[in-house]
């Protein structure tokens, strides 16, 4: 969550109520951990309880994960709260699930990091500047999306990133365009050869949870700014989630503004989930262009997910990516 916030020898914390993207600090608690969670640099990072961290408040609604985020009031110094995701994301706990056991433990809240004038600290204050008047190059957009968590997005983003390097396109930008910032997904992209990646963090959001929060047209407008005023061979975007949460609904709608035609890839989990997810594409005016995932492991389940869905289905996993 902090990657774009530089290191200073400045920085204190004050007592002050913590709202979402805030810098924070906070504690781990005696009864939890050890906890794994993400360093800024992307590794893997063990906590103690004990252990001091920063993190930022933020909301987080996964079918497979956790479902918190910050109260009204924001977070209160003194008092105890859950770590909702391994980048740093803290708030209010609602429901949890033992896939969330690695990184799920409480903390307490010290305070809100504040600069040497005083000023607190918040990952706004670090966002990517998009100019105002931007040319659109008309890079072509691949749109990765899917019906679940984990299904393997960002696996097929990755495989279709090789496969246009391989045919010749150059400079490539990628874009996470909803669900909680990982700084790993954004070294994935770069190590496969990206020539820039996008996530919310870089637009002043540690996730895009809730579903239906306002100001999201604009964000999402800030991001497909951004990617389309950088001259590319091509921008991929990979929406986190599924594609009826995370105001995923929401982005489709601002890029269908951009582009009527981007290649669809949906990755799903079964012959059913991708029927359904095909239904839903098509009713918001995305055809599907290819289909993959663990609904093409076998010849037998591929087969039916094609003729169910009337879509070209292929598996993308590791060492499938150069087939024509």
């Amino acid at each position: 969550m902090l990657r774009r916030v530089p290191p200073s020898s400045t920085l204190r914390y004050v007592r002050a109520p913590g709202f979402e993207g805030h810098v924070c600090a906070f504690r781990l608690a005696a009864g939890s951990g050890p906890l794994v969670v993400e360093a800024v640099s992307g590794r893997a990072m063990t906590l103690l309880p004990g252990d001091f961290f920063l993190g930022t408040p933020g909301h987080r609604e996964s079918p497979r994960w956790v479902v918190g985020g910050v109260p009204s009031r924001g977070l209160v110094p003194g008092r105890t709260y859950w770590l909702l995701a391994q980048s740093g994301l803290v708030g209010d706990l609602l429901a949890g699930t033992p896939h969330a056991k690695t990184f799920l433990g409480q903390a307490k809240y010290l305070g809100a990091i504040a600069g040497g004038d005083g000023q607190i600290i918040t990952i706004k204050h670090f966002t990517v500047t998009t100019p105002r008047r931007q040319a659109d190059h008309q890079a072509p957009v691949f749109l990765i999306v899917g019906t679940s968590p984990e299904v393997g997005k960002t696996t097929a983003g990755l495989m279709v990133l090789r496969m246009l390097l391989n045919e010749g396109h150059a400079t490539v930008i990628a874009l996470k365009a909803t669900g909680t910032a990982a700084v790993n997904e954004i070294m994935a992209y770069r190590d496969f050869g990206a020539a820039q990646v996008f996530d919310c963090v870089d637009f002043g959001l540690p996730s895009t949870h809730p579903a239906r929060r306002a100001g999201m047209n604009r964000l999402f407008d800030r991001m497909l700014d951004t990617c389309f005023s950088t001259p590319a061979d091509a921008v991929l975007i990979e929406c986190g989630g599924d594609i009826v949460g995370l105001n995923v609904p929401t982005f489709l709608r601002r890029l269908r503004r951009r582009r009527s035609r981007p290649k669809v890839i949906l990755v799903a989990g079964d012959a059913l989930g991708a029927f359904g997810a095909t239904w839903m594409l098509r009713k918001m005016g995305l055809p599907v262009d290819l289909i993959t995932g663990p609904c093409t492991d076998t010849p037998a389940v591929q087969q039916r997910t094609q003729s169910l869905c009337r879509s070209p289905a292929m598996n993308l996993g590791p060492g499938e990516g150069t087939r024509s």
